[in-house]
């Protein structure tokens, strides 16, 4: 029964609300309020704490959730070591954001087979805040985001970095001319990434911290697809910040052109990410291999 308590309360700390944490483990509200005055009685402490609406953990609520999650990640390495420790086939889940899922990790993947018949990765692709929300949970082993994310909560390390730039349509009168200026580019019908994507995490707070707010440009679609996202563009019915990673072939086609702008300058990283002190035989092989690949 301990153990239930302290499943409730590692839930609770991670999402903040006593309602979705009911939802994530099927319990009652009342259920979850009383696992956590449980586990306060007995530790003679307070847990969590409110600061005006917001939910928050005491510093010995801190404590708690910091020694239960690694109580959660010993259990995890052990009972993978376990599935693994007699299989031929060795099998790793590794967790992927859309650029990186769809234009760089797959030959990755295809090099590592070669070299490592008996290593089944298995890839899942979706947006930063899906991938980390799975890798919290223990659904994957490692994952590589191209977002931004919480660097107390995880470790982690660089693969390599990437640029966002001005995507356009090549009939669009922006790629005759030699530079535009971002105030004109924002005028024009934006197609953008949707909530949750690191693409447009990353995209909004650069545009804020130029001085922009949502009002100032014109949100014209909202895709979570980035094939669909070029092709609009490619019909000229709108453009996008989009990374260079993923517009590779159509540059060479040129059916769509990087249009350079004054002052811009959309830097991200490529990061593997792991949960705090879980790092495996197997995340240190696959993230040497990969960064050997990138730079080969």
């Amino acid at each position: 029964m301990l153990f239930i308590r302290q499943i409730t309360f590692y839930t609770l700390a991670q999402v903040k609300s006593f309602t979705q944490t009911a939802q994530k483990l099927n319990i009652t509200q009342p259920a979850v309020s009383q696992h956590v005055k449980y586990l306060e009685e007995m530790y003679g402490v307070d847990l969590i704490k409110k600061e005006g609406r917001k939910l928050c953990l005491t510093e010995e609520g801190k404590i708690l959730y910091e020694h239960i999650g690694k109580i959660f990640a010993m259990e995890r390495q052990v009972s993978h070591m376990l599935k693994n420790q007699n299989s031929i086939i060795k099998r790793y889940k590794l967790g992927a954001t859309k650029t990186i899922g769809a234009y760089l990790i797959p030959e990755i993947l295809g090099k590592y087979k070669k070299q490592f018949p008996n290593h089944e990765v298995i890839l899942e692709v979706a947006n930063t805040e899906n991938i980390l929300s799975k890798l919290d949970d223990g659904k994957l082993d490692l994952a590589l985001v191209e977002g931004l994310f919480n660097k107390e909560k995880y470790d982690y390390t660089l693969l390599k970095r990437d640029e966002l730039v001005a995507t356009f349509s090549s009939f669009h009168p922006f790629t005759k001319r030699k530079a535009v200026k971002l105030g004109e580019v924002l005028k024009e019908n934006l197609i953008i990434r949707e909530e949750g994507s690191g693409t447009r995490t990353i995209t909004e707070k650069y545009l804020k911290e130029k001085g922009y707010k949502k009002e100032a440009y014109n949100i014209f679609m909202e895709i979570g697809d980035i094939t669909a996202i070029k092709s609009l563009i490619k019909w000229d019915l709108g453009y996008s910040f989009i990374s260079r990673e993923a517009i590779k072939r159509e540059l060479e086609e040129q059916s769509l052109k990087i249009v350079k702008v004054v002052d811009l300058g959309i830097e991200r990283n490529f990061n593997f990410v792991w949960r705090k002190e879980e790092r495996s035989t197997f995340m240190e092989a696959f993230i040497r291999f990969s960064i050997s690949a990138i730079d080969g």
